[in-house]
């Protein structure tokens, strides 16, 4: 893991505990969840659509690519 963001969505909605993860094609996304009784882990909070998620995934890191100084940060959308 590389960071954990927070979000604000139109300045009326936030979103904490966005995990940034270095995966095996580079960096993406993970949103915040919740181990369930079952033992598998649920976000809690989550796009309802791919094209949603990409755009939160690209703001994202590219603020991190931003703040940390790193050039060219591989977005993979996965592991």
């Amino acid at each position: 893991m590389r960071a954990v963001v927070s979000i604000t969505i139109d300045e009326v909605f936030v979103v904490h505990d966005i995990k940034v993860i270095e995966g095996v094609k580079g960096l993406f996304i993970a949103m915040p969840s919740r181990k369930a009784s079952d033992g598998e882990f649920r976000d809690i909070a989550h796009p309802i659509n791919s094209e949603t998620r990409d755009m939160i995934q690209n703001i994202i890191l590219e603020a991190y690519q931003n703040d940390t100084g790193e050039a060219d940060v591989e977005e993979a959308g996965g592991e």
